[in-house]
């Protein structure tokens, strides 16, 4: 190989190889340093003593080279873009899945507190007696009538149903309001409303707390109900 052979190979590798550095350098982020330049100088000084049709050549092959290394730093931040996206996606569907989990979960503990709940109140309404199975009297004691409304009333709900009474009447199924005509256990006003459970409401205790009764749970859907609604408003 002649000398000239050996040079242009030796500049052509030397041009490429510090081309290449340049565009990955660029690519990179990175600063040239002094020594670069230095060899940048020495190679284009080198090219400068090669025939002209051979500096086409390395110009062509260099030219190459940094279209390699572009393509290259291309191709990196598109797969670099896609595993972004890819991971980001991923974890977007973690979160739906997760979400939905926590959903289905509060839904069920929520749907088994509810059984639970009307399983208890229809355990607790099993034993309760009609207002027909006590036997008449010719009068009653706030004992004997107390009595009568537990076996009436839901165990869950008795409490509340006797702090009602305990505020409209005191337990007498007799009581009457002098200004307004309300009367009994719940002071019903007209009276007359007591009718709808029985004709004997006069006089049968029974007959009243099945009237109240049916009242609070149509118009309050509980004892409890009513009894929120007596504390807020004196009335209900």
């Amino acid at each position: 190989m002649s000398r000239i052979s050996v040079r242009g190979f030796a500049v052509a590798s030397a041009t490429a190889v510090t081309a290449v550095g340049s565009v990955v350098g660029v690519a990179s982020g990175s600063t040239a340093q002094p020594n670069d330049a230095e060899a940048t100088a020495a190679d284009t000084t080198l090219l400068a003593e090669i025939p002209a049709g051979q500096q086409a050549q390395v110009q062509v092959q260099t030219a190459s080279l940094t279209q390699q290394a572009d393509a290259q730093a291309i191709a990196a931040d598109a797969s670099a873009k896609k595993d972004a996206e890819e991971s980001a996606r991923k974890a977007a569907a973690e979160t739906a899945i997760a979400k939905k989990a926590e959903a289905e979960k509060a839904a069920k503990e929520a749907k088994e507190r509810a059984e639970t709940k009307a399983a208890a109140q229809a355990a607790s309404r099993s034993d309760v007696r009609d207002s027909s199975s006590f036997p008449v009297q010719t009068s009653y004691s706030v004992s004997q009538i107390q009595a009568m409304a537990r076996q009436m009333v839901a165990g869950d709900q008795f409490q509340c149903f006797s702090n009602i009474v305990d505020h409209e009447s005191s337990w007498n199924y007799q009581a009457v309001n002098a200004s307004s005509g309300a009367y009994g256990l719940f002071q019903a006003l007209p009276a007359g409303k007591y009718a709808s459970a029985g004709a004997d409401w006069r006089t049968n205790p029974a007959t009243q707390i099945k009237w109240g009764l049916n009242y609070m749970n149509e118009r309050y859907h509980s004892p409890c109900g009513a009894w929120s609604f007596w504390q807020a408003n004196h009335w209900y």
